[in-house]
């Protein structure tokens, strides 16, 4: 499971002057936001009204993600950062409003393998035939609909304007929420391959992209199941990676070339990489314990090798006493070299120069 916080959109439709929207958007927000804070979800609310998007004037397909304009860059940023969303609408003639099909219809990729969970609301049907319409939309940009639903019959649930406190609809409202994290951590596997920069790995289904600093928590948890080996072996706490703070490593992800081995949304290995003066330092080279003995070091090793140019000398570090990580290096042709800190291995190789082009 990630221990990222899942950031959850509310996005209220309706940009009619004195629309119910708004109102049943912050009865929403005020309903689920207790249970949010117990697991853990970040709720942004968000007006249609609010975008600027006029009627889609974008020229290329949304699926090539080539956008001209401001407003759909933003849109875009928005929509790709969250993990699911509650789409809050009234209905419109037996159907959704325009503004939403817009807004829909401006993205593609950004919506892929998210959930969607709709809080509607009219007054013979309580909209929703609204959100059976949507539906025919969002499950085309593989947006994946939840079960649970409310639907807000009018003449029932609002009063001047406000939406009549009641606790069954806020048990609905709450159960939207725990259905929409739920589904959004199954289906992160999925948009985690769907990433434009994802790459086969060395294991079945498994894929590596560049870490970001986003991804810490997870680099966090890693770095300290596979660090206690070391300590152990060099008789000694004084290792960074064991105990350094999350914003360090933060830190780490943001000035070195990071580079994360996945499969099912988990985290299995870490490298990285980064260019000193002459040299192409790698480090932090981190497989999960259970996992070890299956190549998967030797993988992601050369994987950070091969940013280096030809010619160039590759430099790493690690315990003195870590028999295991000099034996791996050593077979992959590094040789200790003087340096490095007390208690400390320093290990150096030279990448052969490319061939001249005749």
């Amino acid at each position: 499971m990630s221990t990222k916080r899942p950031l959850i959109l509310l996005l209220v439709c309706s940009t009619r002057p004195g629309a119910l929207g708004p109102a049943v958007g912050s009865w929403l927000a005020e309903a689920i936001t207790p249970r949010a804070r117990e697991l853990g979800v970040d709720l942004m609310p968000l007006a249609l009204g609010d975008l600027g998007l006029p009627f889609l004037d974008e020229e290329e397909h949304p699926s090539a993600g080539l956008y001209r304009h401001a407003h759909t860059r933003r849109w875009s940023a928005t929509v790709a950062a969250a993990d699911g969303f509650v789409i809050v609408t009234p209905e419109y003639n037996y159907g959704m409003p325009a503004t939403l099909k817009n807004a829909l219809d401006y993205l593609g990729p950004e919506w892929a393998w998210k959930p969607v969970g709709f809080v509607s609301y009219g007054n013979t049907s309580a909209g929703t035939r609204a959100v059976q319409h949507a539906k025919q939309v969002v499950t085309t940009l593989r947006l994946v609909p939840v079960g649970a639903t409310v639907a807000l019959r009018i003449a029932d649930a609002v009063h001047d304007g406000q939406v009549r406190p009641d606790d069954a609809r806020a048990a609905a409202a709450v159960g939207v929420l725990d259905e929409l994290v739920r589904v959004a951590q199954a289906l992160r596997p999925m948009r985690e391959r769907a990433a434009a920069d994802t790459a086969p790995g060395p294991l079945p289904g498994s894929y590596v992209r560049p870490l970001t600093p986003a991804d810490a928590p997870e680099v966090t948890v890693l770095q300290r199941c596979c660090w206690v080996d070391e300590a152990l072996a060099n008789d000694t706490l004084a290792v960074p990676a064991l105990h350094e703070p999350l914003e360090e490593v933060r830190a780490g992800l943001a000035a070195w070339q990071a580079t994360g081995l996945f499969l099912d949304g988990r985290l299995l290995a870490t490298v990285r990489a980064r260019r000193d003066g002459d040299d192409w330092h790698i480090g932090r080279l981190a497989v999960a314990p259970d996992l070890r003995g299956r190549g998967l070091g030797r993988w992601m090793l050369r994987t950070a090798e091969s940013a280096a140019g030809g010619g160039e000398r590759l430099v790493l570090t690690t315990g003195a006493a870590s028999r295991r990580n000099i034996a791996l290096y050593e077979s992959e042709g590094y040789r200790p070299i003087p340096g490095g800190d007390p208690g400390t291995t320093r290990l150096a190789k030279t990448l052969p120069a490319a061939a001249p082009v005749h």
